[in-house]
């Protein structure tokens, strides 16, 4: 005689958030593939070479009549999309907590993402503003995505699974990234086997991550559920609504004080992501190959660094972790200030050392700041965290440009980074955590 097995409402629940948890991974699975392949090691080099290429006798390039040097254009662009990206963030996470439909806004964003990241294939000659535009179009909306791909975290995992979730999701976008590049790599590499230009070898991988995030987003939207909104307000235009998000933020200076110190430190992060390759090209002499072994190698190790730091936080807590990973930032920048030219084995190590803390210094920032937030306001909450994610920094790119403008030297620049990374530290360690997850709110963890 059979039996059969009983369902409780509390197994249902738990399989539905695998379930969503599962979805949720794939939204890094699709849109890290723009972040490595095209912001990390395409895009500067080759917009920064374009717009070489329009430059005048004396170096410059003269969008909308402002003369800029075509070696800061591409570090210009990256902060112009964050000044967009901040009147666009508070206005759709207002709106994403007040109807509680994220999906549809998460789609909107991703797929006009999506568009701009494959337009960049008609990306040619001297047509550096076209590129500028399709850079800043795609990094807002990449920007956008990322804030209410993050604010699902709180929904879709109890407080102590929170850094392994979060974890996994970033080692699922370093696994993609590793994939597409070694995709990348072949065709750039063997470009005249198949027929191609080098030009048109890049213009190829840089469109097709445009069709591998507009692809691999259909999972997490199957997936993914929308919630009943828990809060109920006008939706303001976008530099009032954020100036409204600023003042509900200050009702929690605690929440404020880890926000502050993420910002400076993941600016730094993020402005070394996205200019390494330009320092590698254009101050160190190396070659796209070189460059695009190097950021796979970055992305391998980011996925044991990811689950790595992960397990080091269930011993030591999440900030003690985070703070250990900072000194190793500032560490490793500084060695990179060294480095010797047409040295590939060097870059290599230093690349294997930025691996190893990129991945677990992100995840654990991002499944930290979930516990700081009152319930009923996390995507509006995340879109003040989201202002320094992934690239879409603006003080730091800002920083390099402006440094590089005034001395010529890429080796300056770089080096300008380490400050990021010492008041980052300095503002963490103020922080008392467990308080700050109590006075949001939010069940405290037993390890925090």
């Amino acid at each position: 005689m059979g039996t059969d097995t009983v369902r409780t409402p509390a197994a249902d629940e738990t399989a539905g958030l695998r379930r969503e948890q599962r979805g949720w991974y794939f939204y890094d699975w699709a849109c890290s593939v723009y972040s490595t392949s095209v912001v990390t090691v395409f895009l500067g080099p080759y917009l920064t070479a374009v717009a070489e290429r329009a430059a005048d006798a004396d170096g410059y390039v003269h969008p909308l009549g402002v003369p800029v040097r075509a070696g800061s254009f591409f570090a210009y662009s990256v902060s112009l999309s964050v000044i967009l990206a901040v009147v666009v963030m508070p206005l759709v996470g207002s709106a994403a907590d007040r109807t509680g439909r994220k999906k549809p806004l998460l789609a909107a964003a991703a797929y006009t993402g999506a568009a701009a990241t494959t337009g960049m294939f008609f990306l040619d000659g001297d047509r550096y503003l076209l590129g500028g535009v399709l850079l800043v179009v795609a990094n807002a909306a990449q920007s956008v995505g990322m804030m209410l791909y993050n604010s699902y975290l709180p929904q879709i995992a109890p407080p102590e699974q929170r850094d392994a979730v979060s974890s996994r999701g970033w080692a699922f976008g370093y696994a993609a990234g590793s994939t597409v590049l070694v995709a990348n790599l072949v065709l750039y590499s063997a470009h005249g086997s198949f027929g191609l230009t080098e030009t048109a070898a890049v213009r190829i991988c840089l469109a097709s991550a445009g069709l591998w995030w507009g692809a691999f987003t259909l999972v997490p939207l199957r997936r993914l559920r929308d919630r009943h909104a828990r809060v109920e307000r006008a939706t303001a235009p976008g530099l009032r609504q954020l100036a409204a998000t600023v003042r509900d933020l200050r009702r929690y200076p605690l929440t404020l004080g880890f926000l502050l110190a993420y910002l400076i430190y993941n600016d730094g992060i993020q402005t070394v992501i996205s200019q390494a390759s330009v320092y590698g090209s254009q101050e160190l002499g190396l070659g796209q190959s070189t460059l695009i072994v190097a950021v796979l190698l970055v992305q391998v190790l980011a996925v044991a660094g990811a689950l790595g730091m992960g397990r080091l936080a269930r011993t030591y807590g999440a900030q003690r972790t985070i703070l250990g990973s900072l000194v190793a930032w500032t560490v490793t920048l500084a060695a990179g200030y060294f480095l010797p030219a047409k040295a590939p084995v060097f870059f290599f190590v230093l690349a294997a050392g930025i691996g190893l803390v990129l991945g677990g210094s992100q995840a654990l920032s991002r499944s930290l700041f979930s516990h700081l937030v009152p319930p009923g306001k996390e995507a509006e909450y995340f879109s003040a965290y989201e202002m320094s994610d992934r690239g879409m920094s603006w003080l730091g790119p800002l920083l390099f440009g402006v440094t590089y403008q005034l001395t010529g030297s890429y080796r300056s620049a770089i080096i300008s980074l380490v400050a990021f990374f010492i008041i980052g530290f300095a503002l963490l360690a103020r922080v008392p955590v467990r308080r700050a997850i109590a006075e949001a709110g939010n069940p405290v963890p037993e390890k925090i």
